[in-house]
C-alpha cells in the first residue's frame, strides 16, 4: 500500500481537496519516513516539527470550514539551505551562520506558505551552493539513496535525496551550475532551472546577473509544474522579472496544468557532449542507448549542438566574478571557509578588467549562437550531467576518463553551457547507468521555452514510465532504514 508521503504533490493535495486526506496525516508520513531513513543519507538537516504540525492542523481546520484553498494546501516542502525560512534555522552550510535563525521569510518560502504549502525542513547544501557534491562543516555529507557512500551531486543534493526517499513531495533547489540538475540526475527526481526571472530572487547579490536562479524539484515534471505555478511571480526585487505596467506577465495557467504536446511536430537535436564537455565514455553510450528508444517521435531527430566553444572561459569568468561579490570579504576576514569558496575567490583575484569584460562579451557570443542554432530547432537534449556518482570522499572529480578537469566544476560543463544562454532546461529521470545508478537526460527549450521544456518532459516521461529500462527509479526504502548512519563514514564533517 502506498503511503501517504510517496503520493505525487497533485494526488496529495486533490485527496486533501476532497477530505480524503488530511494534511496531519500528511505531514505525520513525511516525518516517519525521514526519522526512518534520513540517518542513512543526510538530506533533511533542519527541522520544527511543532511548528510543521501546527501548520498541518490549522490547514485541515481550514479543508474542515470549507476555506478556499491554495495550490500547494497542506503539502510538506523541504528548503534548501541557501534561503531563509523564518523561525527555522538557516546556515548556507557555513559554521558562520552555524546557529542562524532569521526572523523573516525569503520572499520565496513567503509565496510557498501563501499557497498552502508547509516547510517541513531544510535540505542539505555545500557551503554557500559553491560546488555540486553535497557537503558541509555544519552538516557534513549527504550521501545518494542508491548507494549512500556515493555523492548526492549538488548543490541541492539535500532537496533531491529528501525527494527520492519520500520526506517531502515537494522540494526548492537553486541553480549556477546545474545545482537544480545536477542532483536531480544523481537522485532519480526532476529539477528544473527557469529562465532568469521568472522566478524572481531577492538575495541574488548581483541582481542583473541571470547565472543564479531558483526553482522547483519533485518526483515527476507535474508536481514540478505545480510548484513552478507558485513560484513564478513579477516581483520587483528582482531586477530580472521584467513586467509590462498593468499587466500580470506570468500565470499560473501557463504552467499548470500543462497542455499536452505532439511531439511528433517538434525538431531535436541530440548531443552527448554539447561538442566540448568532458563527458565519461560511459555516460555517453548510456545516452545513445536511452535516446534510441524515442527518437522516432520527433519530427526531426539529428545529432546537432549550438557553438560553445566559449562556454568554459566565460563560466569560468562570470561565476568567479559572483563569487568575489559574494565572498571576498569573508575569505579576507574568516578562516572557516571552505575550499571551493576559497579557490573561487582566489582565482576571481587574478582576473583584471579586461577580463571581465572579456567574460560578458563571450557570454553574449555564446548566447547570440544559441540563438541562431534554435532558429531551426525546439529542443535539444543532453546527458543532465558528465559522469556516473563517484564516491562523496571526493570533493570534484579531478579527472574524467584519465584526462584532468580544467577546475572543481569543470564537469558540470553541460549544464552551464545552458546557464550562460540564459534557456530553460529540465533534468529528467530515465532509468539507470550501467553502474546501476540513476540516469538523467537535460531537455533545454528556446529562449523563454519554459512551458515548453516542461510540456516536452512530461510527454516523454508518460511515453517512457511503462518501461523498467527507461522509467524513474525508487531507491530501495527497506534497505535505507536498515543501512548504518552515514554520520559514522570517515571524512563526513567537512571537507576531506
Amino acid at each position: 500500500m502506498t503511503e501517504p508521503c510517496d503520493l505525487t504533490a497533485r494526488a496529495a493535495r486533490a485527496m486533501i481537496g476532497r477530505k480524503q486526506l488530511s494534511p496531519v496525516e500528511l505531514l505525520d508520513s513525511c516525518i516517519a519516513r525521514t526519522d526512518a531513513v534520513d540517518h542513512a543519507v543526510n538530506a533533511m538537516v533542519a527541522r520544527d516539527d511543532a511548528a510543521s504540525r501546527a501548520a498541518a492542523k490549522a490547514a485541515e481546520q481550514a479543508v474542515t470550514r470549507g476555506d478556499a484553498l491554495g495550490a500547494l494546501h497542506g503539502l510538506p516542502i523541504g528548503i534548501k539551505d541557501l534561503t531563509a525560512t523564518a523561525g527555522l534555522r538557516t546556515t548556507w552550510g557555513s559554521p558562520q551562520f552555524a546557529d542562524h535563525v532569521p526572523a523573516k521569510d525569503e520572499r520565496l518560502v513567503a509565496d510557498l506558505r501563501a499557497a498552502g504549502g508547509i516547510i517541513f525542513g531544510k535540505t542539505n547544501t555545500p557551503e554557500w551552493g559553491a560546488g555540486a557534491n553535497t557537503r558541509n562543516a555544519v552538516y557534513g555529507a549527504t550521501g545518494n539513496p542508491f548507494d549512500p557512500t556515493k555523492s548526492a551531486a549538488g548543490s541541492s543534493g539535500g532537496s533531491a535525496v529528501a525527494l527520492a526517499t519520500g520526506m517531502v513531495p515537494l522540494a526548492s533547489g537553486s541553480d549556477m551550475g546545474g545545482s537544480l540538475r545536477n542532483p536531480a540526475a544523481f537522485n532519480g527526481i526532476v529539477g528544473f532551472r527557469p529562465t532568469p526571472g521568472l522566478v524572481p530572487s531577492e538575495s541574488r547579490g548581483l541582481g542583473w546577473s541571470g547565472l543564479g536562479v531558483q526553482g522547483p524539484m519533485a518526483r515527476n515534471v507535474d508536481d514540478v509544474a505545480l510548484m513552478l505555478s507558485v513560484m513564478a511571480a513579477d516581483h520587483g526585487g528582482d531586477p530580472l522579472a521584467t513586467t509590462v505596467p498593468g499587466k500580470r506577465v506570468r500565470e499560473p495557467e501557463d504552467f499548470s496544468p500543462l497542455p499536452p504536446v505532439d511531439l511528433c511536430s517538434l525538431r531535436a537535436a541530440f548531443s552527448a557532449d554539447l561538442g566540448f564537455a568532458p563527458v565519461e565514455r560511459h555516460i555517453a553510450a548510456v545516452f545513445a542507448e536511452k535516446t534510441a528508444v524515442f527518437r522516432q517521435v520527433f519530427a526531426r531527430a539529428s545529432d546537432a549542438a549550438p557553438d560553445c566553444a566559449v562556454a568554459d572561459e566565460a563560466f569560468e569568468i562570470l561565476r568567479r566574478q559572483n563569487m568575489i561579490a559574494g565572498h571576498l570579504q569573508r575569505v579576507r576576514e574568516r578562516t572557516d571557509v571552505g575550499p571551493n569558496v576559497r579557490a573561487d575567490v582566489a582565482d576571481g583575484l587574478r582576473y583584471g578588467p579586461e577580463d571581465m569584460v572579456r567574460g560578458q562579451l563571450l557570454q553574449t557570443q555564446h548566447y547570440r549562437r544559441w540563438q541562431a542554432f534554435f532558429a531551426e530547432c525546439d529542443v535539444v537534449i543532453t546527458p543532465a550531467i558528465t559522469i556516473s556518482p563517484r564516491p562523496w570522499s571526493e570533493l570534484a572529480p579531478m579527472a574524467i576518463d584519465g584526462k584532468p578537469t580544467r577546475s572543481y566544476f569543470h564537469w558540470l560543463a553541460l549544464a552551464y553551457a545552458v546557464t550562460l544562454a540564459g534557456h530553460p532546461a529540465v533534468s529528467l529521470p530515465v532509468g539507470r547507468d550501467h553502474a546501476g545508478m540513476p540516469f538523467g537526460l537535460q531537455i533545454i527549450g528556446p529562449r523563454g521555452g519554459d512551458a515548453l521544456v516542461l510540456r516536452v518532459a512530461a510527454a516523454l516521461e508518460a511515453l517512457l514510465a511503462d518501461d523498467p529500462a527507461t522509467a524513474r527509479p525508487i531507491p530501495d526504502i527497506v534497505a535505507l532504514t536498515q543501512a548504518p548512519p552515514i554520520s559514522g563514514m570517515p571524512g563526513f564533517l567537512g571537507f576531506g
